[in-house]
């Protein structure tokens, strides 16, 4: 009886192996210059084509762009840097500078690469980070429209993560986000902490310490006409676009007032929309 318990034992052990499911394969952190992280199951999904637009096509944030692409050539090349939040007006060009600062830091391709984090899976930056770690390529990771609501706890593991942590920040990985919120989290929660708390003051600076982790804070502000301007210009010579000035600003006006809003966003839907209309494709 005890020899045909163990037999079945043995087959039961045996079916389970072959229904579980194979253990994931390593990382090929050669297989691309950008990837997005998905944590269930944990893998890196290359990117074969990064959408972005090129550096020379952003306009006002001239200070902003300086700033990013030298800490990101500073990373690059194996020197300290860093953590980085890009917070501000919608539209300004947040996204678009990180990619565009990974783009030309990444010259020659394979220097540095981009993975992308999405903000529900913040809670999965330590396994990430254990993957990484391993490797001897330098990554920048980032998390576009990061910020954090009521009962939202994940910005506390993002805080030890970024600085404090006993293992820290692995060495080859820098870590950039983009918000409309300087403290990534809105002011009534912030103003709630405060109201609640037995310690006010503890209770905020609980919240607000996050962006502290945070060695750049970089600020995007809405532009004015002359910048708009400047924005349209950029995108309609790049489009090659058949059109005059006068006639090209008169319509960028009329775009923006009906969208309520000046930005670079704004800018570049309308020369999309612009450039349907007159047949021209991007070149």
């Amino acid at each position: 009886m005890e020899d045909h318990l163990i037999a079945l034992a043995s087959r039961i052990a045996e079916a389970l192996e072959r229904l579980a499911p194979p253990p994931p394969a390593p990382p090929d952190f050669a297989a691309a210059d950008a990837f997005v992280w998905h944590p269930r199951p944990p893998r890196l999904v290359p990117v074969p084509v990064v959408a972005r637009v090129g550096i020379e096509l952003l306009k006002g944030i001239d200070r902003q762009l300086r700033i990013l692409c030298e800490n990101t050539e500073r990373f690059a090349a194996g020197f300290p840097a860093n953590n980085a939040v890009l917070w501000g007006a919608r539209g300004m060009g947040k996204s678009s500078l990180v990619k565009a600062a990974h783009a030309t830091t990444n010259n020659p391709p394979g220097r540095l690469a981009l993975i992308e984090i999405h903000r529900e899976d913040i809670a999965s930056l330590p396994t990430l980070l254990g993957l990484l770690r391993a490797s001897t390529r330098r990554f920048l990771v980032f998390c576009d429209d990061l910020s954090f609501e009521r009962e939202d706890t994940d910005y506390k593991a993002l805080k030890s993560i970024l600085d404090g942590g006993i293992e820290g920040r692995p060495p080859n990985v820098l870590f950039y986000a983009t918000s409309n919120r300087r403290h990534l989290m809105p002011r009534d929660m912030i103003e709630n902490e405060r109201s609640t708390a037995i310690n006010p003051s503890e209770a905020t600076e609980e919240k607000v310490s996050l962006s502290d982790r945070f060695g750049l804070w970089i600020g995007f502000h809405n532009c004015d006409q002359e910048t708009f301007f400047a924005m349209v210009d950029a995108y309609a010579e790049h489009f090659r676009l058949p059109i005059t000035h006068e006639a090209l600003h008169a319509e960028a006006v009329e775009w923006s007032v009906t969208r309520g809003a000046r930005s670079g966003r704004v800018a570049w839907q309308f020369i999309q929309d612009l450039a349907g209309r007159l047949g021209r494709a991007e070149t």
